[in-house]
Parts: C-alpha cells; sequence; structure tokens
C-alpha cells in the first residue's frame, strides 16, 4: 500500500467516518488506519457499500455494512477489472 497524497486536516478530536465501496482482503484498511490514529481523533468508523467476511485476510470489521458478497469479482458502480467496468450503472459478478 502506498500513500501518495497526505491528509491535509488536522483530525486531532474529530469523529472519522472511512467510506469504503468494498473492503476484500482488508490489507488497505490495515496499513491506513494506524496513520490515522496517530492523529489522534475521538472515534473511526467504517462504512463500505460491499463486504466480502470470507476475503478477510487482514482483521479488519466495518461498523456499517451495506451488503455481503461472496468471494467473486465484481465490476460497475466505481468498480472496474482492468480499468473496464467501471461506468456500469448497476453491480456485476464477473463470471
Amino acid at each position: 500500500v502506498n500513500i501518495t497524497m497526505p491528509l491535509k486536516d488536522n483530525l486531532n478530536g474529530k469523529d472519522v467516518i472511512i467510506l469504503e465501496d468494498i473492503v476484500d482482503s482488508g490489507k488497505t484498511l490495515f496499513y491506513f488506519l494506524p496513520l490515522l490514529k496517530e492523529q489522534h481523533p475521538a472515534s473511526i468508523k467504517i462504512a463500505t457499500l460491499l463486504f466480502k467476511p470470507k476475503s478477510i485476510q487482514y482483521i479488519i470489521q466495518p461498523h456499517y455494512i451495506g451488503f455481503e458478497i461472496p468471494e467473486a469479482f465484481v465490476v460497475g458502480y466505481g468498480l472496474d477489472y482492468n480499468e473496464l467496468g467501471r461506468n456500469l450503472t448497476d453491480i456485476y459478478q464477473l463470471a
């Protein structure tokens, strides 16, 4: 995981909600959460549209979940496969 842009705002004492499109392995959040915690926010909550609980490899449990999905690759609604499918207006499982 590479952080290419530092946070601009001071999060000290603030409530933070991380909005994710999908939580799959949990790797991104596993590496990103400690960086947020260094700024001493009052709280951190994770909200995700899609959650793949059987794919989790790092200990991450979103607080708010839109849908739990199986270990399938999905595209559409901002999710892509090799830059394809991102602009679909619905979410599809690749066959």
